[in-house]
């Protein structure tokens, strides 16, 4: 073997440096595109159960709104009711405290952001019984509602009825006092036949009819009474004496006094007398009129009143008399 300085023209075992770099970018290459697969796989499953999170979520979501306005639906319902039948409220009482107690235990499980499928469960359940407690509660109100309206029909019809009574008992009522009235009136005795008779009381119990004054004892005062539909029996008669001078004759101690009639007010009687009467038959009346003073000359007025009316009226002149009467 020799040695020299020049090359061989044999080829040299070196290492493949050039295949060697290109190996290692590409496995450089395949790990980065295994990293951005790993990346994109997991990214997307990352979106997936974003997706479904979002999808349960709203689903959730839906559904508690879906509660929500079942939830409100209902109360808007009861509010209503509650509002409209106020009146009411005493007998509704205690239902309306049951509906409160479950609105309540509702609307605090409504209040919870995330509800578990237990809880959606017990909400419908809760809802529903809601609803059919407010649907008896209709029912009861539109019940009692009917009723009051039943009674407050009968009572207006009571209130007609009353009132329309009440104007028939005082149409009634005044019918009977105006007939009453007219009966009154009607059954006022009427004086027939007066006569005023001056007597003079001789002795031996003799009696002479005079027109002197000064011999005039008394006055024998008569007259006739009757009446169609008078009932039998007892009334007063009143006879009112005026003497010429215009002035009324009252003695106190012979049974005068005053009455009242109904067409000159309070007046002075001279006498009164009960009469017995008949019905439709006519009674006689005489009194004898003495007073505790002599008589006077002129004409002495007799009236007769009977019931506050003026029944009759006669005039009796006393005379002077001569010189040898």
């Amino acid at each position: 073997m020799s040695t020299t300085n020049y090359p061989s023209a044999s080829p040299q075992s070196q290492p493949p440096k050039k295949d060697s770099k290109n190996l290692i970018i590409g496995l450089l290459a395949v790990g980065i595109l295994g990293t951005w697969g790993y990346f994109l796989w997991d990214k997307n499953k990352s979106d997936q159960q974003i997706t479904q999170l979002q999808t349960q979520y709203v689903a959730v979501d839906s559904s508690k709104n879906e509660l929500q306005k079942s939830f409100d639906a209902a109360v808007i319902r009861l509010d209503s009711l509650t509002g409209y039948n106020n009146e009411l409220e005493g007998k509704l009482s205690e239902r309306n405290s049951e509906i409160g107690k479950l609105k309540t235990q509702i609307a605090a499980k409504l209040k919870k952001d995330k509800l578990s499928e237990k809880e959606k469960v017990e909400l419908r359940g809760q809802i529903a019984e809601l609803n059919t407690k407010i649907n008896n509660l209709e029912q009861e109100v539109a019940r009692l509602t009917q009723e009051n309206q039943t009674l407050t029909t009968e009572k207006t019809q009571l209130t007609a009825d009353k009132e329309k009574l009440t104007t028939d008992l005082q149409t009634t009522t005044t019918a009977k006092q105006d007939l009453e009235k007219k009966v009154d009136i009607a059954s006022t005795l009427n004086a027939s036949n007066i006569t005023i008779t001056p007597i003079n009381e001789k002795s031996g119990g003799r009696e002479k009819v005079t027109t002197t004054a000064k011999r005039v004892d008394k006055l024998v005062i008569a007259f006739d009474v009757d009446n169609r539909i008078a009932q039998a029996g007892s009334t007063d008669v009143y006879v009112s004496v005026t003497d010429p001078d215009g002035k009324p004759v009252t003695v106190e101690a012979l049974g005068s006094g005053s009455f009242t009639t109904r067409e000159e007010g309070d007046k002075f009687y001279t006498f009164k007398m009960p009469v017995t009467i008949e019905t439709g038959k006519k009674t006689h009346i005489e009194y004898p009129w003495k007073q505790n003073s002599p008589f006077k000359k002129g004409n002495y007025k007799i009236e007769v009143y009977h019931n506050g009316f003026k029944i009759g009226e006669g005039v009796r002149e006393l005379k002077k008399g001569g010189l040898f009467s």
